[in-house]
């Protein structure tokens, strides 16, 4: 899946069982990449296989042009996730993340695979339009929503004062604001895979109730887990989210 295979470009494999029960791909945020996955994949214990998904034009992927459609991005995941086996295959995807996640699952689920559960997180469900132009607007801008978002808004300052790293960090941003922000939910059938919703009780960007709307998105199992944090909770509460994880791939 990984390496010099199949899924070399899109995946990268931070936890590998020799058995795994569970296969779980995990999506990043907008703006990141797979590293962000990697405390979660030390933590979640044994038996478990993690790998995460490497959007193109960042870390190792840099000098590739990136791609600002959500659904293009998930043909490209369906196509290299592995087609199922005596392992459970589950996804996880944190804020942009949940969606790409979403529309892989819709694919996969339609290509005849079986997957044992969706975790989405800090993310509304796709039916919701999301309202904004932040792809169209002034770095100063974009720089500010993070800031809105960040635990630690002074660690996003940077951006303004640094130049050279903002011109490495806000294209990404800029690109995957503008997947988000021109996505368009196509009507289908329901995902027959159990669905965890997961957010951070501080979330400027979701409510209960805005998350509790991906119910309407499965004919499996529903639950909506809370934590305390803002948008990032899962960076600051990696043993809980873990853990939680960890139980329903169980």
């Amino acid at each position: 899946m990984t390496g010099n295979g199949v899924g070399a470009d899109w995946l990268r494999e931070f936890r590998t069982a020799a058995r795994p029960r569970t296969v779980l791909v995990c999506f990043p945020a907008g703006g990141g990449s797979a590293s962000a996955y990697r405390a979660l994949a030390q933590q979640i214990g044994d038996g478990y296989t993690v790998l995460a998904v490497q959007y193109p034009g960042r870390q190792d992927r840099l000098g590739e042009p990136m791609i600002a459609d959500i659904e293009e991005m998930a043909e490209q995941v369906a196509r290299v996730l592995p087609a199922g086996g005596s392992e459970g295959l589950a996804l996880f995807g944190h804020s942009m993340g949940a969606t790409v996640a979403f529309e892989t699952a819709r694919r996969l689920e339609a290509q005849g695979h079986t997957l044992t559960r969706l975790f989405v997180s800090g993310r509304i469900a796709p039916t919701a339009p999301y309202p904004g132009r932040l792809h169209e607007a002034p770095d100063a801008e974009l720089i500010a929503e993070l800031e809105r978002l960040a635990d630690d808004p002074a660690a996003v300052s940077v951006l303004r004062s640094e130049p050279s790293i903002a011109e490495l960090v806000l294209p990404a941003v800029r690109n995957d604001y503008r997947a988000v922000e021109t996505y368009t939910f196509r009507p289908g059938d329901p995902l027959r895979c159990h669905i965890s919703a997961m957010l951070g009780d501080g979330d400027p960007t979701v409510t209960a109730e805005q998350a509790g709307a991906w119910r309407e998105h499965t004919t499996g199992d529903f639950e909506l887990e809370i934590f305390p944090g803002r948008h990032f909770y899962l960076d600051e509460k990696v043993p809980q989210v873990a853990s939680f994880v960890a139980a329903r791939l169980s």
